[in-house]
């Protein structure tokens, strides 16, 4: 017996859906309002002088509790002030996990497929290698489950509701790049110069990839652990001539190749076990 159950299965509220993608526009807007226009030159001068000031405490206060975990805050103000679940059901939810070992195995093989490639081709940036193992632990909370909660937790699976998988997942990837947007105006952001087709090349392949994860594990967890994995990366790899180069190197679009077909094998063998399950 099950004793836990899924974001989607839980009071859903009928709307949660328009509701989420509400919360993510007005957040969205009072974060760029205030980062992005009013906040912005503190944080370039803290940069430019490491002094800290009121308004960079405002600008990294902001960031740290709002707009990074922007996804999970929206599914927060659903599942208690509309659908009435409570904190505690919302996070048993994103613990849960009906096969653990299923999920090891898909999400270790992600991550492994990835930190393959990085050790073979990536670029060390000098940083230490115990970043990469403590980036990733701070980076689950932070990042994986501050992300994952909304995209993977809720978006996906309420796409998935209304229009064929393909298309459920690339609407999720738009929705997800756009979101992003705005760290490519912010000059004092980790992707200020990056190239922005790159790096909507790599969105659209990891929405598969998560989807995909998300399709055959039902684990909100599982996604959250293979974000953070992939961001912690970058703490010890140029991250940008990684994942992101764009048109890139042989090797790189060889591993977006493998990392989408992979994408679509796991996606594919996904629905014929639902299929299968029907009745």
């Amino acid at each position: 017996m099950k004793n836990a159950i899924s974001l989607e299965e839980k009071k859903a509220h009928p709307n949660r859906l328009w509701w989420y993608l509400f919360l993510i526009i007005a957040l969205s807007a009072f974060c760029y309002l205030t980062l992005d226009i009013w906040l912005l030159p503190y944080s370039i001068e803290y940069h430019e002088t490491g002094r800290m000031t009121t308004g960079y405490f405002l600008y990294a206060a902001i960031g740290l509790l709002l707009s990074t975990p922007m996804p999970f805050v929206a599914v927060l103000i659903i599942s208690v002030f509309i659908e009435k679940n409570g904190v505690r059901q919302l996070l048993r939810s994103i613990l849960h996990t009906e096969d653990k070992t299923k999920a090891i195995l898909i999400t270790g093989g992600f991550c492994l497929l990835a930190l393959v490639y990085a050790i073979l081709f990536g670029t060390p940036n000098g940083a230490p290698w115990y970043l990469f193992p403590l980036g990733f632990l701070i980076m689950i909370p932070f990042v994986g489950i501050a992300e994952e909660t909304g995209w993977r937790g809720l978006l996906q699976p309420e796409l998935d509701k209304r229009m064929p998988y393909p298309f459920s997942v690339l609407l999720t990837a738009a929705i997800w790049f756009v979101w992003h947007f705005p760290v490519f105006i912010d000059p004092t952001s980790n992707h200020y110069g990056d190239s922005i087709i790159g790096f909507g090349i790599t969105i659209f392949i990891w929405a598969f990839a998560l989807a995909a994860i998300y399709k055959s594990t039902k684990s909100v967890i599982a996604c959250a652990i293979y974000h953070a994995f992939m961001d912690a990366i970058g703490a010890v790899y140029d991250w940008n001539a990684l994942f992101d180069g764009f048109p890139g190197s042989v090797s790189t679009n060889v591993h977006r190749v493998v990392w989408l077909t992979a994408s679509v094998v796991l996606w594919l063998a996904a629905e014929k076990k639902e299929r299968h399950a029907s009745p």
